[in-house]
């Protein structure tokens, strides 16, 4: 995998910037990530990105949109206004977790 630098940190990389190593996020490193997709973060924000990598650690896998609902309490209509568009998407690469599965 492709090493790249963020926010100061040398962290590895997939060929669309999702990093490939839960161990080398950093919370330092969200404003950074997310600035280069058009968010700009809030506490709400880092409450979501909190909770999907907390649900990560435990499940091995990165929390769908529904899950993400159902499991963590963030209604599915607030992360699409958090994080428009493509919020699973969006979410985990902030989180720097790979994309839920199921997204393109």
């Amino acid at each position: 995998m492709p090493v790249t630098t963020i926010a100061e940190h040398q962290v590895h990389v997939d060929a669309e910037g999702f990093l490939t190593e839960f161990d080398e996020w950093d919370p330092s490193l969200a404003p950074t990530l997310a600035k280069a997709i058009g968010i700009e973060l809030t506490d709400r924000h880092m409450e979501v990105i909190t909770f999907l990598r907390a649900d990560y650690k435990t499940q091995g896998e990165t929390a769908t949109t529904r899950r993400t609902q159902a499991v963590g309490g963030f209604p599915i209509k607030e992360q699409f206004a958090l994080f428009p568009g493509k919020p699973g998407k969006k979410m985990a690469y902030i989180a720097g977790l790979p994309k839920p599965k199921g997204c393109v």
